[in-house]
C-alpha cells in the first residue's frame, strides 16, 4: 500500500525516506527520487550480489578468497578510506570479507568480491547494475563496489530502500549479519595493519547502540556528500526502513541520533495493521474445467495497512474480487483476482490474489459433460 508521505518530519539531511516494511507505505519522502552518491551505501548492492552467490551455493561462507594488489593496503586509493588493512597475496574468508564489508565498511573487502565474483571491479558492476534492475531499482549507477567517489556511483533514497528491504527478505539467514556491533578481524599481516586493527573494531552504524530494535543496515561518508544511512528498526514486530543521505551533522553519532528521530517518528505517528501474509489461505476460488471445482487463492506479498495514528485503523473492510469462474489449469502463482482494503468507502490499498495451488484441466469427454450438466441443470 502507498499513500502519501506525512510532512511533519523536519530534517537538515538533504534527502530522506521512510517506509513501513509490511505495506510499503510511504511515512516519509523528502527527495526521495533524487539520485546522489551513496558513497559506502552502495557497498549494500556489492553484498546482494555475494548473497545471492552463496544462497546458489556457488560460494561459501568458509571459502578463502584471494586479496590482489588493487586491495592491498598499501595502494594510494586506500589510505584516506574504510578498510579491513589487507595485504597483496594472502586470503580471507567470505564471511570475514562480509563482516569487513558491514562493520568496517571495507572498501578493499568490496575489491576482494568483486574479483572473486566477476574477475575484475570493472566487472563487477555490470552484475551489480543486472542485480538492481532485477529488484525494481531502474535508476541507480555503478562505477566501482566500494562507494567511493566516482561519477557513475548515484542512487535514490527511494531505491536504497528497495534494496534494503530485498537484503531484509530473501536473505534470513545472511541478514542478521547487519546487526553485528564490533568485529575483530584476527588475520593481520603487518604490525601497521595490526595496529590499525586495535583501533577499528566498532560498527560504524552507531543507531545499532542507541535504539533497542535496530539490526542494520549500512552508513556512508565523503566530505563531498556529507554522511548517508541505511538503517532498519523492529518494534512490537513491526519493522520500519529509513533512508538518510545528504546530511551535515557532526560524525556517525550524530547521523545516527537523527536517523533514530526519523524511525521514532514513524513508530509513534503512525499505526500499521497486518491481514494477510504471502501463503495465507485467503479465498477458494472457483475453477471452469478444473480437476477440482475451486483453487485456493493467497496474496503474493504481504498485504498489510499503515496510517496515520490519528486516524486509525477502524471501519477497515478487506475484500477479495475475482472472475468467477478461472479457466482451468491453473499454476500457482497465477493471477485469479485482486485483494481490496475499503476504509469509509473509499479503497486505500489494493494488491494481487494468486492461486497458491496447481489445479489441472479436466478431458474433453468430462468437459462435454460439464457442459451438459450445466445446460441441464444450471451448474
Amino acid at each position: 500500500m502507498t499513500v502519501p508521505a506525512f510532512a511533519e518530519f523536519k530534517t537538515t539531511a538533504k534527502s530522506a525516506f521512510l517506509i513501513d516494511y509490511d505495506s510499503g507505505a510511504e511515512i516519509v519522502a523528502k527527495e526521495a527520487d533524487t539520485l546522489m552518491p551513496p558513497s559506502s551505501m552502495l557497498k549494500l548492492m556489492t553484498l546482494a550480489v555475494l548473497f545471492d552467490e552463496i544462497k546458489a551455493g556457488r560460494i561459501s561462507l568458509d571459502e578463502r578468497i584471494n586479496v590482489s594488489e588493487n586491495a592491498d593496503y598499501q595502494n594510494p586509493l586506500w589510505y584516506p578510506a574504510s578498510k579491513i588493512c589487507l595485504v597483496t597475496g594472502q586470503q580471507i574468508t567470505v564471511r570475514d570479507a562480509i563482516l569487513g564489508l558491514i562493520v568496517l565498511s571495507g572498501g578493499d573487502a568490496s575489491v576482494v568480491v568483486a574479483e572473486k565474483i566477476a574477475g575484475s571491479e570493472i566487472k563487477f558492476t555490470e552484475n551489480m547494475t543486472r542485480k538492481a534492475r532485477a529488484i525494481g531499482m531502474p535508476m541507480s549507477t555503478f562505477g566501482n563496489a566500494s562507494g567511493l567517489p566516482n561519477d557513475n556511483n548515484m542512487m535514490t533514497s527511494r531505491e536504497l530502500a528497495t534494496l534494503a528491504y530485498h537484503l531484509i527478505s530473501d536473505y534470513p539467514d545472511l541478514y542478521p549479519m547487519f546487526a553485528t556491533k564490533r568485529f575483530e578481524f584476527n588475520e593481520y599481516k603487518t604490525d601497521w595493519c595490526r595496529d590499525w586493527g586495535r583501533t577499528h573494531t566498532v560498527n560504524y552504524n552507531k543507531l545499532l547502540f542507541i535504539m533497542p530494535g535496530a539490526d542494520g543496515l549500512k552508513t556512508g561518508h565523503t566530505d563531498k556528500g556529507g554522511y548517508g544511512m541505511v538503517a532498519s528498526a523492529k518494534v512490537g514486530g513491526r519493522r520500519l526502513i529509513g533512508i538518510i543521505n545528504g546530511f551535515k551533522g557532526k560524525g556517525h553519532d550524530a547521523l545516527a541520533s537523527e536517523m533514530k528521530k526519523l524511525l521514532t517518528y514513524g513508530f509513534t505517528t503512525t499505526v500499521s495493521r497486518v491481514f494477510y501474509h504471502a501463503g495465507d489461505d485467503v479465498v477458494a476460488v472457483p475453477v471452469w474445467y478444473g480437476r477440482k471445482d475451486t483453487v485456493m487463492a493467497t496474496v503474493d506479498k504481504t498485504f498489510a495497512i499503515t496510517a496515520n495514528k490519528d486516524t486509525g485503523l477502524g471501519g477497515i473492510r478487506v475484500m477479495a474480487r475475482y472472475n468467477d469462474p478461472v479457466a482451468a489449469p491453473v499454476n500457482v502463482g497465477d493471477d485469479v483476482g485482486e485483494i481490496v482494503a475499503e476504509q469509509n468507502g473509499k479503497i486505500i490499498a489494493r494488491g494481487k490474489l494468486v492461486a497458491r495451488e496447481h489445479v489441472g484441466k479436466i478431458q474433453f469427454l468430462a468437459r462435454a459433460w460439464k457442459n451438459i450438466m450445466v445446460m441441464i441443470f444450471g451448474k
